[in-house]
């Protein structure tokens, strides 16, 4: 247990749009005029929204193609893991690891950590709360790097272009796994993290 005083205690409430230490009384934040709230309202209700709508479209972001080649009069269209695969195989190892780390690795480890956050919160465990508030900061980080994958295919499109011979064009899969970036991305602005922390206070 935690001796420091919470800001409740201090009657003092954090602005979420511009973080400004407001009195508790108050009900808009005197800087911007924004309401305030000790927690963000609904917050893990919002939270698992948009997590299980992002699982739910991440199936088809990896079964549908992404981009369709056109190689010298050879058409094929390629899903993530087979982009990833055909880059590989061509020597673009870098390229390969760039978006299989994008599309697979990052995505995955949002849903896990996310998920984990989520069922210890509402369990009010108190396991490792600091480090939960680290892997909360890490995920809000690295979700800014999730849209490489979209990135590459749009910048292999134009440099491909440069050859009269070659094209490529984008597909439906990088749609549905945009809308997986945004909606993690909500996903992780949603979720207090000093819902963690709650757990320390005991119920009267």
């Amino acid at each position: 247990m935690s001796d420091l005083p919470y800001a409740k205690d201090a009657g003092l409430v954090l602005c979420h749009t511009c973080s400004k230490a407001c009195a508790a009384p108050l009900t808009r934040c005197p800087r911007c005029g924004a309401s305030l709230h000790p927690r963000k309202p609904n917050s893990l209700g919002r939270t698992w929204a948009f997590l299980i709508a992002a699982f739910i479209l991440y199936i088809p972001a990896n079964l549908l193609p992404v981009m369709n080649t056109n190689m010298f009069g050879n058409a094929s269209e390629n899903t993530i893991m087979s982009g990833v695969i055909e880059f590989w195989e061509g020597g673009s190892w870098d390229i390969a690891l760039l978006i299989f780390f994008a599309s697979v690795v990052v995505p995955c480890l949002k849903f896990f950590a996310l998920g984990l956050l989520l069922v210890t919160v509402q369990r009010r465990s108190q396991w490792a709360m600091k480090e939960r508030s680290k892997l909360f900061r890490f995920i809000e980080l690295i979700g800014y790097w999730s849209m490489l994958d979209v990135l590459v295919v749009a910048l292999v499109t134009a440099l491909v272009q440069f050859n009269s011979l070659s094209s490529i064009e984008a597909r439906l899969g990088i749609l549905f796994f945009g809308l997986v970036v945004v909606l993690t991305m909500l996903a992780a602005m949603s979720f207090d993290p000093r819902l963690i922390w709650d757990a320390e206070v005991k119920d009267d």
